[in-house]
């Protein structure tokens, strides 16, 4: 009798376990998702999230019922933005593959990536448009509406910039981990 209680007591407690771990997948998949990263790129995050030890591109296959070929791509991706390493396993041929579990080292390594991306393709394009509106702005031959009209661009584009320093100076606090010294961990735990 005990042991048909600790049976049925298990089986609940495991359903528990992996509905919690399916939502937290899920919602892990979609806040990637509103950052441009794919659901199934997601989800695979998710499901690395919660497995505590390395795990095989075949294992992570049979979990999420991938394709071999898109579950490499898949990890690639996670790779390249730095919160999927491959480990090193002792006696396995096979690659095995660990999630980054510290969101702080997410949150640095993923927006810093992107965010840096960003400053960069701006201050690239602020600098070359600004450039052909000041041939504009200069040339007195232009017609008077046009150099009005690239002076409130060139102005925008300066007021842009602001920002994008900011940005840029943001990113580099996130990605060295100086961020923490203005919001420090510990007040990131306090809860409401």
């Amino acid at each position: 009798m005990e042991g048909n209680r600790n049976k049925f007591n298990n089986e609940k407690a495991q359903e528990k376990v992996d509905q919690a771990e399916s939502m937290m997948v899920n919602t892990i998949s979609e806040t990637m998702d509103l950052y441009g990263v794919t659901p199934s790129v997601g989800r695979l995050y998710g499901t690395m999230y919660f497995k505590h030890q390395p795990i095989t591109l075949d294992e992570m296959k049979e979990a999420l019922g991938m394709s071999k070929p898109s579950m490499s791509t898949s990890v690639r991706k996670l790779q390249e933005i730095n919160i999927v390493q491959k480990v090193w396993q002792k006696g396995s041929r096979k690659d095995t593959f660990m999630a980054e579990k510290n969101f702080f080292n997410y949150f640095s390594q993923f927006y810093g990536m992107k965010w840096e991306r960003e400053v960069s393709m701006f201050l690239v394009s602020i600098k070359k448009a600004q450039e052909q509106l000041n041939e504009v702005i200069e040339n007195s031959e232009t017609d008077e509406t046009l150099r009005e009209r690239a002076k409130l661009d060139y102005q925008q584009l300066d007021d842009a910039m602001i920002y994008y320093h900011w940005l840029d100076k943001l990113t580099k606090l996130t990605k060295s981990g100086e961020i923490y010294d203005y919001i420090p961990l510990e007040d990131a735990s306090e809860r409401d």
